[in-house]
């Protein structure tokens, strides 16, 4: 039931190589997997069952999702840039597949997970072998089917170059990693300081393109029809922008706000007017906005000036906000230093305590809204070579559109 000593790994010098070894240490994971399956009806929950189960334990939760994360941001990226004719037609056909298999091993591995914790603990002799025989399947099968197809493929068409980009890439997840039990030997390598290791973090865009016959005449409804897309698409947030104000000095800040409305008038937040930013818009009512979607991997950058919405608007929002929410837009002074976390509370009950189920909306909280002069469109694209396409407003009001080089 021990589980052997990891072999010596490959350096990052030889990234295939070092998949290779991931999948090799996978496999001793699952043999100690399938001897856990045999000792348990004989020996129960003892000593050795528990080292197993710890020990396939760690590696499934540490270093298998380094190596499918090698997979989904690096390699198959990669492959995608470069192959063609039937590489590309099979890398088509195949990713889909694999990053599939990704999300239906990493919900076996949960169950899986939640019995072997009890077996670690002493405190169960149970596993379903069922579950736990479809693993073993199901993640050797997968495991044949990239080193029949995709390490062949990368090996074939990859320069020393994007070998090293690969590698480099590993070695980085590695060291922002390093309780993984996945580590390869880097004795041949020199070392890496996580500060100095971001330069090899790379993701290349390939989903879509952003072609200059495709987009509306009218920015906001070209923003509508791209929001309604990352809405389907179940992007995380996508409401999320951040704001960036300048101050009378000319320093920049920024954060991150919810947008709540958005029309041929411009787009709407609602806030604080004393916290930072309304302070620097009060100095400078010139702003930009930022919506990054990275699952469409989109972004949308607007400029222009700021102005206040309505009071009517303010409260008409303010009171559809949850109970909650319209108290502590109430005790909290925002941007405004507090002693503590325990001061920030007793405002919030003393506003409670005084308001209950009515609170009235500050008067100095309300909406915002950045009337566009430039809005621009970015679809990333392969190799850094992005689609931006921007409009700019005219005197007139009207748009005028134009493709910037990335």
């Amino acid at each position: 039931m021990n589980s052997p000593l990891p072999d010596a790994a490959p350096g990052f010098d030889r990234p295939i190589a070092v998949l290779k070894h991931c999948h090799d240490r996978i496999r001793k994971q699952l043999a100690t997997l399938e001897k856990l399956i045999a000792h348990l009806p004989v020996a129960g929950a003892d000593e050795q069952a528990q080292q197993a189960a710890t020990a396939i334990i760690k590696y499934f939760d540490q270093g298998a999702p380094l190596h499918h994360a090698d997979e989904e941001e690096n390699l198959i990226p990669m492959l995608r840039a470069v192959a063609q004719d039937d590489d590309a037609a099979t890398l088509q056909a195949l990713a889909p597949v694999i990053l599939e298999q990704h999300h239906a091993m990493d919900a076996a591995w949960l169950q899986l997970r939640e019995q072997l914790s009890a077996i670690a603990a002493g405190a169960s002799a149970t596993l379903s072998t069922s579950i736990a025989q479809q693993f073993i399947r199901d993640y050797t099968a997968h495991m044949v089917r990239e080193e029949s197809t995709m390490a062949p493929m990368a090996l074939r068409l990859f320069s020393p170059a994007q070998m090293q980009q690969l590698g480099d890439a590993m070695q980085a997840r590695r060291n922002a990693n390093p309780k993984a039990d996945v580590q390869p030997d880097t004795k041949a390598t020199a070392p890496v300081n996580t500060g100095d290791a971001v330069a090899a973090l790379r993701k290349d865009y390939g989903q879509a393109s952003l072609d200059d016959a495709d987009v509306l005449d009218d920015p906001i409804d070209q923003f509508t029809r791209w929001f309604d897309e990352a809405l389907r698409a179940e992007v995380n947030e996508p409401n999320a922008m951040s704001v960036a104000t300048v101050d009378a000095n000319g320093k920049p800040s920024s954060r991150i706000v919810l947008i709540k409305q958005f029309d041929q008038r411009g787009f709407t937040w609602f806030t604080n007017y004393d916290s930072r930013k309304g302070v620097e818009l009060a100095q400078n009512p010139h702003a930009a906005i930022l919506f990054f979607w990275s699952e469409l991997e989109r972004e949308v950058r607007i400029e222009g000036r700021v102005e206040r919405v309505d009071a009517t608007d303010s409260d008409t929002y303010f009171h559809s906000r949850p109970l909650k929410s319209r108290l502590a837009a109430l005790a909290s002074q925002q941007s405004a230093p507090i002693e503590n976390r325990a001061a920030l509370e007793q405002h919030y009950n003393a506003v409670a305590d005084q308001f209950g189920d009515a609170p009235p909306r500050p008067a100095n909280w309300g909406g915002y809204r950045l009337v566009p002069e430039y809005i621009e469109f970015w679809q990333g694209r392969r190799s850094r070579f992005h689609d931006r396409i921007v409009y700019m407003r005219q005197e007139d009001g009207s748009w005028t559109r134009q493709r910037l080089q990335p």
